[in-house]
């Protein structure tokens, strides 16, 4: 009889390609994958894997076994969710992901409010700009910006939330330095990956040096806040700082719609219908803030 967890290391290594792919991605030790490999083809009498210098190709046995187990896989996950889904327990681990700008500056501190509410529940907050399948159990709740409705997985369950807005900001003593004729050049302030993106104009105020760049959110908001320039930035992130103001003479851009998702069984235990009912009240006494008319300033 074939080991789950043995072909939980053989899925790994055959998705990532090699020994070490799969070992970081189960946080394991590589010669923990290399003997968990061994057991099951000890098992099976058969040679799953061909190492090649590009990295481990399955060999035909391999195939075989690679349908099956993904059907294992499949199953394992099924049962996992159905189980889940009948614990009506408000105690226990639940896991919500979202991007980080939406943690760090719009709904920990309503995070905080419902761990309060219930002590019992163990709250994981997965802060990434990956997305994580809830279908696999990478997380209970997933809270997205989604342009388009069509591309939502048909498998899961989604509250729709208020639409996101963005604009253009600029700090508001680098504004009136820039009025009382400042020569400093304005900078465009981006995120290396994502550069000035095709929606946003400089209005009122021109940029005239050589863009800064940054790798992440937080540092592109501390940039924009030194004076080096202006920058894109949520209307929850912008409207809300009181060092920054928007650009004259720009216009604000929909990034996308907020949406709760779950799945399946997931989203029928206690814990999570609680979650996703506190955050979906809050998503409406947020809704001005998101669409950028919570305040007008110049």
């Amino acid at each position: 009889m074939m080991d789950w967890d043995d072909i939980r290391y053989f899925l790994a290594v055959a998705r990532g390609g090699s020994v070490r792919a799969a070992a970081e991605g189960l946080g394991v030790y590589h010669s923990t994958v290399l003997r968990r490999i061994a057991q099951l083809e000890e098992r099976l009498g058969a040679q799953m894997f061909e190492k090649l210098p590009s990295g481990y190709r399955l060999t035909a046995a391999g195939e075989e076994v690679l349908e099956l187990a993904n059907q294992m896989e499949a199953s394992s996950h099924q049962l996992e969710t159905r189980v889940f889904g009948r614990d009506q327990s408000v105690r226990g681990l639940l896991r919500v992901t979202l991007a980080p700008p939406l943690a760090t500056h719009l709904l920990m501190p309503d995070f905080a409010d419902f761990a309060r509410l219930h002590p019992d529940i163990e709250m994981e907050i997965v802060s990434s700009g990956e997305l994580a399948n809830l279908t696999n159990r990478e997380a209970d709740v997933a809270i997205r910006v989604v342009y388009d409705r069509k591309t939502l997985p048909l498998n899961l369950h989604g509250l729709k939330g208020p639409e996101l807005f963005g604009g253009v900001y600029i700090s508001c003593d680098r504004l009136a330095a820039w009025r009382a004729g400042a020569p400093d050049p304005i900078r465009w302030i981006v995120i290396s990956m994502h550069g000035i993106p095709d929606w946003a104009s400089e209005g009122e105020v021109r940029a005239t040096g050589v863009p800064f760049r940054t790798t992440d959110g937080e540092a592109q908001i501390v940039a924009v806040r030194q004076g080096l320039g202006i920058t894109t930035l949520p209307c929850f992130v912008g409207d809300a700082d009181p060092l920054l103001v928007r650009v004259p003479g720009t216009d604000l851009h929909m990034y996308g719609t907020l949406w709760l998702l779950t799945q399946g069984e997931t989203r029928k235990t206690k814990r999570v219908r609680l979650f996703t009912e506190f955050v979906s009240s809050r998503f409406t006494a947020y809704a001005p803030l998101l669409s950028g008319l919570s305040i007008s300033r110049d």
